[in-house]
């Protein structure tokens, strides 16, 4: 017995001893072996961890004003589980309906949705319809709830709101493609959105803590506290008033002509600074997803290529200008001109006769750009300026997706078609204005800018965006003699392609364009992009604008007829708006419909420079030319005190007229070629009448004499009385194939006006 009882203690005692040994080693392992293991999974049992999400930075106009903010958003949640306790289902999804717009079967799929076990879901929210609504659409939601909750007397319907941001575009459409937008789930799409996406998204911050088994924060527990670094600010150039401007303007326009697309973009000549970029069609980036049709969200001002027309003549002008290529007073026979593999023709394929350049300038004659590009300048140096006023490559605007263009020339025929806006050359908007801008600031080639500042909300450090010369193309001297041409084309209001675009009391400079677009290899002339570009005021110019009208309903509108009133419209307002006061010479007072030089008594430039003599007549508004190779005036031609007859020319003369050369006479009338020629102190005989045609030089006595032959123009027998007397108010641009005739030019009406000023060697 007492021995049972011994074994059955042992027994016990070791099972006893043998349970302990195993629970303490246990013990061991969990507190010794895996300590570690135990330690992160007790911490992550503990530690909790609150995301603290960054705010997106504002984007402002110029002045501040609003254009992209984060406000606060509301998404609408039911509880599926609640909602069929109560049998609130069917007025739930009706009331839902009616608000949200949401489709009914789909509402109802998610008013009765299920998990896998058969049981309803907790909360299901409403997307997308209900995600992220406003304040507005919000409080009407709000209210339909609590409705259900007095009509049957219940303290919650089920229906709930997740307090989120959105991105908010104040000016709904205002300005879309620049800004770009943000889609549902927050990811930029488009526009400076996109491209600054990483400085405006800024980085979340976190908390971590400690709690207890409930979840509950343990006071006093040690936190780590990472803090929000928001996004930064970015102030644009673009001025919120001019771009009203622009898009009621375009509005208006694109209602009337009914075109695929409508561009147009303004900016400060100066800096570059973009003032004004719009698009039609457009979008609201509030609701972007409303807009089905892709094309809504193209930025043709960057993206879109095009050839450019006559506006790209601006560039022929200035090389010509700038190599003292250019006479105004020179003649040429308008209408045709063959090039190697192709003859180019003017609008008017009979042409106007022979006219001056500056003449041919204002109708935007094509025979006039060929000659001054293709044959004075050469395909050479005319490919040089193309490209250094930065055609064929990006301007580097801050905007994504911007289109490089083409310049690819290759025959004899394509740097002739280039010297008028047409052949192997494709363009984009933004750098017709920024070349034009080029013109207008003193020959200065600036990188276009959009963003004009960037402001980090921790530090409140601003860095700003200075204006940057790409490279010097043309001198002032020159750049202004170019506007100073380009102003006739907007003032003269009887044969000035771009007359559509004068203002009264402002000087403003442009040239239109019209591309026939190329159709399966032909020109199809139903389709034409018909453009106006220019600046103002002329002599200290604030604004340039360019105006592209893709396609407009009616093919027969050119660019002086289509585009240049919308740029009348928008550059007025614009001025006024800037504060450009108007100026009341007799420059500014009148457009330039009479010869300005008639009736004009020559002053006396003795004793003034050069450059001196020539602001003088430029004041005057009285036409001249200089003469011969040197740096200083020697003499005037007529002599002070002369009445100056209409279209008549003051020469400067910087040598010795007998010790000039005689220069070609060829196409000048008989009053131009005595004028010229008493200038240089030659003796003069004629016969014939019209136009010189030939000239014959000899001396007699140690004085020069020339023997001038003249005839009349040959008229083409097709053309009628009335297509001699008036133009069409439009202008059209066109090409052909190699070895074919290609007409194309900008059309005007009436005659030249005389009151431009230039001067290179007759």
């Amino acid at each position: 017995m007492i021995k049972r009882i011994k074994l059955r203690t042992l027994l016990i005692g070791g099972c006893i001893t043998l349970f302990f040994t195993v629970l303490i080693g246990r013990v061991f392992w969990i507190q010794v072996v895996e300590a570690g293991f135990w330690q992160s999974h007790a911490e992550e049992l503990w530690s909790k961890e609150k995301i603290l999400p960054a705010t997106r930075g504002t984007i402002t106009d110029r002045k501040g004003d609003v254009l992209a903010i984060d406000a606060p958003a509301y998404t609408v949640a039911i509880n599926p589980r609640l909602i069929n306790k109560l049998n609130l289902q069917n007025e739930v999804v009706e009331g839902l309906h009616n608000l949200l717009g949401k489709d009914k079967l789909q509402l109802e799929e998610i008013v009765n949705a299920k998990k896998g076990d058969g049981t309803f879901y907790s909360q299901r929210e409403i997307r997308y319809e209900g995600w992220k609504i406003d304040q507005e659409l919000k409080d009407k939601v709000e209210g339909f709830a609590k409705e259900l909750e007095e009509k049957h007397k219940i303290e919650d319907a089920g229906i709930y709101f997740i307090k989120q941001q959105k991105r908010y575009y104040p000016e709904k459409e205002r300005a879309a493609h620049v800004l770009g937008y943000l889609d549902r789930d927050g990811n930029a799409v488009s526009g400076l959105e996109a491209a600054y996406d990483e400085e405006l998204r800024g980085v979340d911050g976190k908390l971590q803590y400690k709690s207890d088994g409930r979840g509950i924060e343990i006071p006093k527990a040690n936190e780590i506290y990472q803090p929000v670094k928001n996004g930064e600010n970015i102030q644009l150039t673009i001025d919120g008033t001019i771009q009203y401007y622009i898009e009621e303007a375009m509005k208006e326009a694109f209602n009337q002509l009914n075109p695929i697309s409508m561009t147009v973009i303004a900016a400060d000549p100066k800096t570059m600074d973009i003032l004004g970029m719009a698009n039609l069609p457009t979008y609201d980036p509030n609701q972007y997803w409303a807009d089905v049709d892709q094309k809504n969200f193209y930025n043709h001002a960057i993206k879109s290529v095009y050839e450019p027309g006559s506006t790209f003549k601006i560039v022929t002008l200035a090389g010509a200008v700038q190599e003292g290529l250019f006479n105004p007073g020179a003649k040429y026979m308008s209408g045709s001109i063959r090039v190697p593999g192709q003859t180019i023709h003017d609008l008017r394929r009979s042409g106007w006769g022979p006219i001056s350049y500056l003449e041919g300038v204002k109708r935007s004659s094509n025979v006039a750009f060929v000659k001054l590009g293709y044959e004075m300048l050469g395909p050479e140096r005319l490919k040089q300026y193309v490209d250094s006023f930065g055609f064929g490559q990006k301007t580097g605007i801050e905007l994504p997706g911007e289109a490089a263009g083409v310049v690819t020339p290759e025959q004899q025929a394509d740097f002739a078609a280039m010297a008028y806006g047409h052949g192997k050359l494709l363009v984009t908007p933004l750098q017709q204005v920024a070349a034009v801008a080029a013109v207008a600031n003193g020959g200065k080639l600036m990188e276009p800018h959009i963003v004009k500042a960037k402001t980090d909300p921790q530090t409140g450090e601003t860095v700003k965006t200075d204006p940057k010369v790409v490279r010097q193309i043309l001198t002032p001297e020159k750049a202004k003699e170019v506007s100073e041409i380009l102003e006739q084309v907007v003032s003269d209001r009887k044969i000035g392609t771009g007359r559509h675009a004068y203002i009264e009391g402002y000087r403003v400079a442009g040239k239109t364009g019209t591309a026939v677009k190329p159709v399966n290899g032909k020109y199809d002339y139903t389709k034409q992009v018909v453009s106006f570009i220019g600046y103002a005021p002329v002599e200290d110019p604030k604004v340039v604008m360019l105006v592209l009208i893709d396609e407009p309903r009616d093919s027969e509108l050119g660019g002086g007829a289509a585009a240049a009133p919308v740029f009348q419209k928008i550059m007025t307002k614009t001025l006024q708006y800037l504060g450009v006061p108007k100026k009341l010479d007799d420059k500014a007072k009148k457009p330039a419909d009479t010869e300005v030089s008639s009736g004009v008594v020559t002053p006396d430039l003795s004793g003034l420079s050069l450059q001196e003599a020539k602001n003088k007549l430029g004041e005057k508004g009285i036409s001249y030319a200089t003469l011969g190779g040197g740096k200083e005036l020697v003499s005037q031609f007529p002599k002070a005190g002369n009445t100056l007859k209409a279209g008549q020319y003051m020469y400067l003369l910087t040598e010795e007229g007998r010790k000039m050369a005689i220069p070609n006479l060829g196409g000048k009338s008989l009053r131009e070629a005595m004028e010229l020629l008493s200038a240089l102190q030659v003796a003069v005989t004629a016969e014939g009448q019209g136009y010189v045609v030939s000239q014959t030089a000899s001396e007699e006595d140690g004085r020069r004499k020339v023997h001038l032959v003249l005839e009349p123009p040959v008229k083409d027998p097709a053309l009628t009385e009335s297509e001699t007397d008036t133009e069409a108010d439009s202008d059209s641009n066109s090409n052909s194939d190699s070895g074919k005739d290609a007409s194309s030019a900008d059309g005007g009406e009436g005659g030249e006006n005389a009151g431009q000023n230039g001067d290179s060697t007759p």
